[in-house]
C-alpha cells in the first residue's frame, strides 16, 4: 500500500517559501524544473516545469507559481517546521 502525500496549507507556504525560481535541471540537459526555496534561501523541493505549466490554470508560470503553492509535500518542509517549532519553545 503506498501512501498519499500530505501537503501543506497554501498559507503556511506563503509564509515559508521565500523564493520559486526556472532553471535548468542539474542532472539532466534539456529540462526546465522550478526549484523552491525558504526565506533563507534554502532548497525546499523542485517541480518539473512542463508537467507544472500544463497542469497551471491558467497554463502560464503565474499559474504553476499558484499550483506550486498548493502542492508543497508535508515532507519536504517537516525538518523546517520542526525548527520553527524549536525555536518557539513548543
Amino acid at each position: 500500500m503506498t501512501e498519499e502525500t500530505q501537503f501543506i496549507p497554501y498559507e503556511l507556504a506563503e509564509k515559508i517559501i521565500g523564493n520559486i525560481v526556472e532553471e535548468e535541471h542539474l542532472h539532466e540537459d534539456n529540462r526546465r524544473i522550478f526549484t523552491v526555496y525558504d526565506k533563507n534561501g534554502r532548497e525546499i523541493c523542485w517541480f518539473d516545469w512542463a508537467s507544472t505549466i500544463t497542469e497551471a490554470n491558467p497554463p502560464s508560470v503565474d499559474g504553476a507559481i499558484e499550483l506550486i503553492k498548493r502542492s508543497i509535500p508535508e515532507w519536504a518542509v517537516d525538518d523546517l517546521l520542526k525548527k520553527v517549532e524549536e525555536e518557539k519553545g513548543l
